[in-house]
């Protein structure tokens, strides 16, 4: 029996070895949570447990685990939500079949509960942990602080700095966070190194699970918490000491011993050692634009100070395209060259190739034909494809309509919402290609008068360009003639990525090209595809919008002037509901001013709103 006895226990130690050593510990780690809080679900995990360690097979992760006894879909997220936290922190190669170096095993809740008063009592367990172990679990409990360059680094710097300016609107948006970022990182906030699938970016949701940044709004508004501005605060400090001399930046005990003044890496979720120390051998690039650090890309004028654009390298994630760092390539949407009459579609095709011109087919959410800026990259030796380069949208898309085309989305309703889509998606110049088609327009089923005035008011109300062709070949000129010019125009431009999000805070390109300055901001091809999606989730606002537009009468700009005063239908109601009488209520919107022009909406449409929305039987 005294024999037996060891054995037993031996076989206790053992069963920690089970093949999802990581899985074990979390699942420990939440029975036991529940446990101290009183929640029946720490039965629910204990079951999962004893399944797990009689699963004799590793799990890649925890959607296999469904196969087990008592992993429902609630558990399995869970564990998954933890292994991808756990890729951030550690790299995406990291093992899981087995336990971090010092980490305690797991299946016991003495050691793996992170419940708070079990953290309380732990202090007292650590008199039997004297020595090296030890010490390696009281390291591991020091303050978060991010590793200099790093993304998290980055982003707390930028978001202090930005704060501290006076009339600071105290948040930034995530294009010109990374943008005003990118020269305190070593790595690219947009684009992943080679061989991984995170950027400096990923290091963000760090910042806000720990409660030092704070994500609010549609689009997201980043800004710190009164705890990631006190870190912050001592990152600046730590930086300017920095800068001072070599005894500059303040330490804090423990912290300079390992990592230098005031900074210390605790998490690995922004880079690979190997990865940081081949990033800090890179040269610097040669060809910068010089910056100001607390200066976003898309707030400086065009012509103010030109030379306090923000840094860029040849990495992918400048904030600039340099001259001579990029072509001018002609987009064609996908529906140009198939389906209807293939014949026609592929004339384009053959005609721009004729033409020489440098195209590319991929699919546009608004407009048929548009150029991009594309930078040139070389390629990697030993990599089959060369990178992708950036992509910034000049600012002309075009929208081309044959007449039975047009005929067609007049009919349906389409016509005006393209044009109201055109002028919403963050290019300045659009442009309308009317194919006449000669006689043919005279079997369609609308009047060609009606036809015609269509494309009168489109250019002289609506304020688009139209541009009038016979035919395919006409319109593949057209396009030809476009490229060369804007090929000549951006040739010596120094062009600077702005975000749509922040587009009524920078300057106009009018401006810019009739005073000849050297320098254009644009959108991101990324940026204007995805915000150009017809059917992606919409506000309660956009929705008013369309409401509002299937009024006959009622344009995008009269929708857009009654959205300025009153943003939701709620509060239009609540407008209403505060008017003394009904004649009041009747021009309640009557003198709100639309355009350029600045005219009135007037009475009858007011009163046409007013019956859409207040009217209990049928409309007059």
């Amino acid at each position: 029996m005294p024999a037996s006895e060891p054995v037993r226990l031996g076989r206790k130690r053992a069963l920690p070895s089970c093949p999802n050593p990581l899985f074990l510990k979390w699942l420990t780690e939440l029975r036991d949570e529940a446990r101290e809080k009183g929640l029946k679900i720490q039965y629910t995990y204990q079951k999962a447990i004893s399944s797990l360690n009689k699963y004799p097979l590793p799990l890649q992760n925890a959607k296999e685990a469904k196969i087990l006894q008592n992993f429902g879909d609630g558990i399995c997220k869970i564990l998954d939500e933890k292994l991808q936290r756990y890729y951030r922190e550690n790299g995406s190669d990291t093992p899981i079949h087995s336990l971090p170096e010092g980490a305690p095993p797991p299946g016991r809740p003495d050691n793996n509960s992170l419940a708070p008063s079990r953290k309380k009592n732990a202090a007292g367990d650590q008199g039997k942990d004297e020595g090296e172990g030890g010490e390696r679990r009281r390291k591991k409990k020091r303050e978060y602080v991010p590793q200099k360059r790093s993304g998290g680094y980055a982003v707390l710097l930028t978001l202090y700095r930005q704060s501290q300016i006076p009339g600071s609107k105290g948040y930034m948006f995530k294009m010109e966070l990374q943008a005003a970022a990118q020269h305190l990182c070593d790595k690219s906030f947009t684009a992943p190194d080679l061989g991984s699938k995170y950027t400096a970016w990923s290091s963000v949701s760090t910042l806000i699970q720990k409660n030092f940044v704070i994500k609010t709004h549609n689009p997201a508004r980043y800004s710190l918490t009164e705890q990631g501005l006190a870190l912050a605060e001592r990152l600046e400090s730590a930086d300017r000491g920095t800068k001072d001399g070599p005894e500059g930046g303040g330490s804090d005990g423990e912290e300079d011993e390992e990592s230098g003044p005031g900074v210390v890496d605790l998490t690995c979720s922004d880079d690979d050692e190997e990865e940081k120390d081949e990033d800090r051998r890179r040269p610097a690039g040669a060809s910068t634009c010089v910056a100001q650090p607390r200066n976003e890309v898309d707030e400086i004028g065009p012509l103010e100070k030109p030379h306090n654009s923000l840094t860029t390298s040849r990495k992918p994630n400048g904030g600039c395209l340099l001259p001579g760092t990029y072509d001018i390539l002609l987009c064609v949407d996908f529906i140009e060259t198939t389906g209807g009459s293939h014949h026609r579609k592929q004339e384009l095709v053959k005609e721009l190739q004729r033409n020489g011109v440098n195209f590319d087919v991929r699919k546009l959410n608004v407009g048929d034909f548009l150029w991009v800026a594309r930078e040139k990259v070389a390629p990697v030796p030993g990599q089959l494809r060369a990178p992708a380069g950036r992509e910034l949208v000049l600012d002309y898309v075009i929208e081309r309509k044959r007449m039975d085309d047009l005929c067609g989305s007049i009919i349906d309703g389409r016509f005006r919402e393209q044009k109201f889509r055109l002028k919403r998606c963050g290019l300045r110049r659009p442009i309308y290609l009317v194919e006449e088609c000669g006689s043919a327009a005279s079997h369609l089923s609308l009047p060609e008068t009606t036809l015609q005035q269509a494309i009168v008011n489109t250019q002289v109300v609506d304020g688009f360009f139209v541009k009038r062709v016979q035919d395919v070949r006409e319109s593949a000129a057209y396009l030809t003639v476009m490229t060369r010019y804007l090929t000549k125009l951006y040739q010596n431009c120094t062009l600077l990525c702005r975000s749509r999000e922040l587009e009524g805070d920078g300057g106009s390109d009018d401006d810019e090209e009739e005073r000849g300055s050297p320098y254009r901001s644009l959108i991101s091809f990324a940026e204007f595809n995805h915000g150009a999606i017809k059917n992606k989730c919409q506000t309660v606002k956009e929705v008013f919008a369309r409401q509002l537009m299937q009024i006959s009468g009622l344009s995008g700009d009269k929708a857009a002037a009654i959205l300025e005063h009153y943003s939701t239908l709620h509060s239009l109601l609540t407008a209403y509901e505060q008017c003394a009488s009904e004649a009041e209520k009747e021009k309640l919107l009557s003198s709100i001013r639309y355009g350029k022009l600045k005219r009135n909406l007037g009475p009858a449409l007011s009163r046409t709103v007013y019956q859409l929305y207040c009217s209990q039987g049928a409309l007059s």
